[in-house]
């Protein structure tokens, strides 16, 4: 499968921006889906994620504030950024996995087999 993960930008403190991941190759139907980040020397996080049931588990830096959901008719993931901070910008990756047990290691950059190429967040103070 491949991923392709568009939306980022430029976005003052306080804006919201909507990143997309379209799937092609394969239907996302039964995967679990997350976005994770990499802030410049930081190593990559966790953002959030969604499982094919529905579950959406956040980490707790964006908890409230960002939004993921899917489109399965559309082979499309979304993350919706609202009330942005200077200490959100970053390079955002979607990822892919149809395996694994998802409640135990959803948060494991490891687990995830597809991976879409990153979209730059900048956001300004």
């Amino acid at each position: 499968v491949q991923l392709q993960a568009s939306g980022g930008g430029l976005v003052q403190a306080g804006g919201s921006l909507r990143l997309s991941c379209v799937a092609s190759g394969q239907t996302l139907r039964s995967s679990t889906m997350g976005w994770f980040r990499r802030a410049p020397g930081r190593d990559r996080e966790f953002v959030a994620a969604i499982h094919w049931s529905g579950s959406t588990p956040y980490a707790d830096s964006v908890k409230g504030r960002f939004t993921i959901s899917r489109d399965n008719a559309k082979n499309t993931v979304y993350l919706l950024m609202n009330m942005l901070k200077p200490e959100d910008t970053a390079v955002y990756y979607c990822a892919a996995r149809f395996v694994g047990d998802f409640y135990r290691d959803y948060q494991l950059g490891r687990k995830y087999a597809h991976w879409g190429q990153g979209t730059l967040v900048t956001v300004s103070s």
